[in-house]
């Protein structure tokens, strides 16, 4: 294929790839809202910095409304609250014969797939730690699990072609029929990461408290029984082992999976999640909604309780209106709640 590869948004992940894609020289447009970064990226360049890497390289970029011809490959990298206006806007600048692959956290992949089909839309699951700083600025703070999979658990030749872009990002890159399992992975280790954003200590120290084990193994449980409702199989990834939170798994099971990920999140330059710093540092909404509503959504289907997942979004939103401080107090009635 000849054309861009469209990244339409190019914040943490998308900006990520995208830089390493363009140094790579493969032909790749950024899209973003953000106009100062746009202009950042196609003047001075893309500004990738971290302990893991150094570089800066211009990338070609332009804001929604410049956007002009149709693409074979696009990869949405937008939070989650703005999939359904991206993907109507993408949705016209898509070839006969694109796809959308979802770079992004959630379950993104079914609001996609309502607009474009499901044929046009393949799954994929990042882990790895990077930030937005600035215009032009992302760091870039360590690696972690990649992954692409078509929905429908098949392997195609655009598949196998992502997984190879996606090496050249991250070599141990996963090419899998499962990507829903990892999916519902990062939904159960993602919940958690809003619980952490509660208060204003890094992922590392919120893990390796252990007056808070306990709650972290039942936002674990909650997630997996609920996977285990809709008949998924849940996969692992970088310390989050979902077998430690399904039912007949043991405590111990279960702690050893949240030191293994103390332990993951300890080795990053991104010492607290994107959820805090969007409360704390960009003072905007985060995904929560989105992200975790469609958990109560689901459970509500199979008349499963959620009580934990439901208290944490409640909490978020209040952070997010100004009703509550991110503080250990508030922190504190989630961790009450496990009593």
């Amino acid at each position: 294929m000849t054309e861009p590869i469209l990244v339409w948004g190019g914040g943490a992940i998308g900006g990520t790839l995208a830089a390493y894609w363009a140094r790579a020289g493969i032909d790749v447009l950024l899209v973003d809202l953000e106009r100062d970064h746009v202009t950042a990226c196609r003047t001075r360049g893309m500004e990738i910095s971290g302990p893991l890497d150094e570089f800066v390289i211009r990338i070609p970029a332009i804001t929604p409304d410049e956007v002009e011809g149709r693409f074979d490959r696009v990869v949405l990298a937008v939070k989650a609250q703005h999939t359904r206006t991206a993907i109507e806007t993408i949705r016209p600048h898509l070839s006969a014969e694109g796809f959308v692959v979802s770079a992004q956290n959630g379950l993104n992949e079914l609001s996609i797939s309502e607009v474009v089909g499901k044929s046009a839309t393949v799954g994929a699951f990042v882990n790895f730690g990077a930030d937005w700083h600035g215009p032009g600025q992302v760091l870039f703070g360590n690696r972690g699990a990649v992954v692409v999979g078509e929905i429908d658990g098949t392997i195609l030749s655009r598949t196998k072609e992502m997984h190879k872009l996606l090496q050249i990002f991250e070599p141990d890159a996963v090419l899998t029929d499962n990507i829903w399992g990892y999916l519902w992975g990062k939904l159960a280790y993602g919940a958690m990461l809003f619980a952490t954003a509660l208060n204003n200590d890094s992922m590392a120290d919120n893990f390796a408290d252990r007056h808070r084990t306990k709650l972290w193994i039942a936002i674990g449980r909650e997630v997996m029984g609920l996977a285990t409702k809709k008949g998924i199989q849940p996969l692992g990834f970088n310390g989050f082992d979902p077998m430690a939170y399904l039912p007949g798994a043991t405590d111990l099971q279960a702690e050893a999976s949240v030191k293994e990920m103390a332990e993951f999140n300890r080795m990053s330059a991104k010492t607290h999640s994107g959820i805090w710093r969007d409360l704390a540092v960009r003072k905007r909404k985060t995904e929560v909604t989105e992200q975790l509503g469609i958990l109560v959504k689901l459970a509500n289907e199979d008349d499963f309780d959620v009580p934990l997942i439901r208290l944490i979004i409640d909490l978020i939103h209040e952070v997010e209106n100004g009703l509550r401080e991110m503080s250990s107090e508030t922190f504190a009635v989630l961790l009450d709640r496990c009593e």
